[in-house]
């Protein structure tokens, strides 16, 4: 059982997944850095000093027995622009990716079809005949 669970996770595709997710939530974390810490502050400032992680609508205010009730909209405006950089970073990847694939297919020549390698058959063992 052992042997089988290490080519399973040893094939190809499970790990190539495996190091995509890694690198996906590395990267995703550099994003949500960037959104936090360089692009929300400058905008915050444009719109005149606004923390956007700091904007929230109160539903119960802290008491003493209880703690406050927010909705927190804007960490989720912080997450959407994360969200729409990776998105917009992923839609580049795979348009570069499949640019590259449709030259890769341009390059290769065609195989010649199950009736042209028969034409080409015959035809040499005419020509074998002949001679």
């Amino acid at each position: 059982m052992w042997r089988y669970f290490k080519k399973f996770v040893m094939r190809g595709n499970i790990f190539n997944m495996a190091v995509g997710i890694v690198l996906g939530v590395a990267f995703g974390k550099i994003v949500t850095s960037f959104v936090n810490d360089i692009l929300m502050p400058p905008i915050g400032l444009l719109l005149g000093g606004v923390d956007f992680s700091k904007l929230v609508i109160v539903l119960k205010k802290v008491t003493d027995t209880s703690e406050a009730v927010t909705i927190n909209y804007g960490v989720f405006i912080n997450t959407i622009i994360s969200f729409l950089i990776i998105a917009f970073v992923i839609f580049l990847m795979m348009k570069q990716i499949e640019k590259t694939q449709k030259k890769e297919k341009a390059a290769a020549p065609p195989k010649p079809s199950e009736e042209v390698l028969l034409l080409r058959e015959i035809r040499d063992y005419l020509k074998a005949k002949a001679q």
